[in-house]
C-alpha cells in the first residue's frame, strides 16, 4: 500500500494543530479532525477550533460541521471518515489526522469494537440516575463496574460513561473486554506521531488556553446555548462548569478554575489512553519540524 494517514495524536494544548498544518503544507495535502468536539458550529471558542488564518493554511474536513442539535456518534464518524479518506486518496498518497479524542482514532485506524446490545430500559435507568445524582453517581459506578476503562475513558463525559455502563450493565461483562478487537483492515498504511511535554508544561499550556478562551467570549459562547445544555455535545468541558455559574451554583472565578482542573485531568486521562499504543512515535513538543519530516519520509519511503 502506497497510501498513508498520518495521524497526530497528543494532550490537549499540546500544539497539534499547528504540528498538522506544517506537515500537511509540507506534502500538500489536506487535514481530517478527528477532534469530536470540533464538529459543532456552535461551539467555536471552547473547543480550541482551529483559527481563520489556520484553516486556511490547509484544508480541514470534519470541523464545525454539525449543530449541536444533530445526533451524531463515533459509528457514524467512521464510516464518513473512511469515506472521505478514499475520496482524498485519489488525489494525496498522504493526509493528515489529528485530534484529541482517543476513541475517533481509534475508530477509523482500527475499527470499532463490536459490542453487545443494551438490554431495554437501562439506558433510561443511567439517564435518570445521571439526572437525579449527577456524573459522579455515573463515575462510581462505572469505577465499580470496569475500573480499567475508568482510568482512561474522560469521566467528565457522562454520555461516554453512559455508554459503557450500558454494556456493562447489559452482558455482566466489563466494557473493556470487548475492546481491542482484531483490528480492521485498512487500504491504507498509519503513521502515528505523538506530542509530549512534561506534566508542568501541558498544564501551564492548559491554564494558558482557557485564559484566552475566557478573553476570548467563552462565557457568553455558552450563554448562547444555555436552552440546549442537556445536549449531549454540550455535557463536556469548558460548557458544563460554566453552565453551572449560570444556575449560581459557583462564582465565575469557581468556574474557571474547575474548567483548567478538569482539562489537566483530561489531558492525564489522554496520554494514559495513549500511552498503551506503542505503535505510537513520540515527540517532544518543542521538536524541529525538519527531524519530524525526516521520520516521516522515511516511514512513507519518499
Amino acid at each position: 500500500m502506497n497510501k498513508y494517514l498520518i495521524a497526530i495524536v497528543g494532550p490537549t494544548a499540546i500544539g497539534k494543530t499547528a504540528l498538522s498544518i506544517k506537515i500537511a503544507q509540507q506534502y500538500n495535502t489536506e487535514i481530517l479532525s478527528a477532534d469530536s468536539r470540533q464538529f459543532f458550529k456552535e461551539m467555536y471558542i471552547g473547543t480550541a477550533v482551529p483559527e481563520p488564518d489556520e484553516i486556511a493554511a490547509a484544508p480541514h474536513h470534519f470541523i464545525q460541521h454539525l449543530s449541536v442539535d444533530d445526533p451524531y456518534s463515533v459509528g457514524q464518524f467512521e464510516k464518513d471518515a473512511i469515506s472521505k479518506i478514499k475520496q482524498l486518496h485519489l488525489q494525496h498518497d498522504k493526509l493528515v489526522m489529528v485530534g484529541g479524542s482517543g476513541m475517533y482514532v481509534d475508530a477509523v485506524i482500527n475499527g470499532l469494537d463490536d459490542f453487545p446490545k443494551v438490554k431495554p430500559g437501562i439506558r433510561d435507568q443511567l439517564q435518570e440516575l445521571f439526572k437525579s445524582e449527577g456524573v459522579v453517581a455515573l463515575q462510581n459506578l462505572l469505577f465499580e463496574k470496569d475500573p480499567e476503562y475508568y482510568r482512561i475513558v474522560d469521566i467528565s463525559n457522562a454520555q461516554r460513561i453512559i455508554r459503557a455502563l450500558e454494556v456493562c450493565l447489559s452482558s455482566g461483562n466489563s466494557f473493556s473486554s470487548y475492546r481491542n478487537k482484531p483490528r480492521t483492515q485498512r487500504d491504507f498504511q498509519t503513521i502515528k506521531l505523538g506530542l509530549s511535554a512534561d506534566r508542568e508544561v501541558i498544564y501551564e499550556r492548559i491554564n494558558k488556553r482557557v485564559d484566552i478562551m475566557i478573553a476570548n467570549g467563552l462565557v457568553e459562547e455558552v450563554r448562547s446555548l444555555l436552552s440546549r445544555k442537556h445536549n449531549n455535545a454540550l455535557i463536556t468541558v469548558g460548557y458544563r462548569e460554566i453552565f453551572e455559574y449560570f444556575e449560581g451554583k459557583v462564582t465565575l472565578e469557581r468556574a474557571i478554575e474547575n474548567i483548567k482542573t478538569n482539562t489537566r485531568r483530561f489531558a492525564k486521562r489522554q496520554l494514559t489512553w495513549y500511552r498503551r499504543d506503542e505503535s505510537i512515535k513520540w515527540f517532544d513538543y518543542k521538536t524541529p519540524l525538519s527531524e519530524i519530516i525526516s521520520f516521516l519520509n522515511t516511514k512513507t519511503h519518499r
